[in-house]
């Protein structure tokens, strides 16, 4: 499986609209990042999105076009569902493209757009099927993908995280329950969120990401969802184990 990180930034993305320091005026390109997302694909050609924010149609502008299976969603903040209306290129099916998220993200979904769920749609909007998954509990896109959702904390939030086999994609927590870690057991790659060095609120910061891949045991980690304030790529990937990458927009790595 090819994972290619569509965005590694936060809310507000880097760099930050105003802002003087350094990092938001870089010259690398690691150091300017969409918002959080991420694409799965296969050797066959099946594809799966996590998260749709409103960075959605720059990012899939950057990749070749291929139908989606669906889309899984972590929460409903803006920064992860916001690129939703964006999806019409991909929901041109008679029974339309299936959405996946918990109870409270589908309802915020629900509210936010409502001109999706009516009986008789407007010509061009986008056709989909919101369905609710529950943590701890299996669920199958399109025959194909076996997703287990993962219950953390985002501050005072419960989300989801998602594990496919081996491999694990957890953003924006600050703490995972004894029976997260349960069901994370024996994966072998993650993606995982590291706000920035300092302590947040409702983030991870660099040192309590790493200390989770640590106790994870996983083999490699790549750590995504950065503000500004994590510093210059180039000078934190010096200073990370040799089997922890930090993420930039565009990365592509197989599983």
């Amino acid at each position: 499986m090819k994972v290619t990180i569509l965005g590694s930034g936060t809310s507000v993305g880097v760099p930050q609209v105003g802002c003087p320091c350094p990092v938001c005026h870089s010259d690398d390109p690691r150091d300017r990042r969409l918002r959080a997302s991420a694409l799965l694909e296969t050797d066959e050609g099946r594809r799966l999105l996590i998260d749709c924010g409103p960075d959605f149609r720059q990012q899939m502008l950057s990749v070749d076009f291929l139908p989606l299976d669906g889309v899984i969603f972590t929460h409903e903040h803006y920064d992860h569902t916001g690129g939703i209306d964006d999806l019409r290129p991909f929901t041109r099916t008679d029974d339309g493209l299936p959405l996946f998220a918990d109870e409270k993200c589908a309802k915020h979904i629900r509210e936010r757009l409502p001109y999706l769920f009516r009986e008789h749609l407007y010509p061009g909007v986008p056709r989909i099927r919101l369905e609710v998954v529950q943590p701890g509990v299996p669920f199958v896109v399109e025959n194909y993908w076996e997703v287990m959702p993962i219950p953390v904390m985002h501050g005072k939030l419960p989300i989801l995280g998602y594990r496919f086999g081996d491999f694990a994609y957890v953003t924006d927590m600050t703490e995972v329950s004894e029976e997260g870690l349960r069901l994370l057991q024996g994966v072998r790659f993650i993606v995982v969120n590291a706000l920035r060095e300092k302590p947040h609120p409702t983030h991870q910061s660099l040192s309590q990401a790493l200390d989770f891949v640590k106790e994870l045991g996983v083999e490699k980690a790549w750590l995504t969802h950065f503000s500004h304030e994590i510093g210059f790529h180039r000078e934190v990937q010096s200073k990370l184990p040799e089997n922890v990458y930090l993420t930039f927009d565009g990365l592509k790595f197989r599983i």
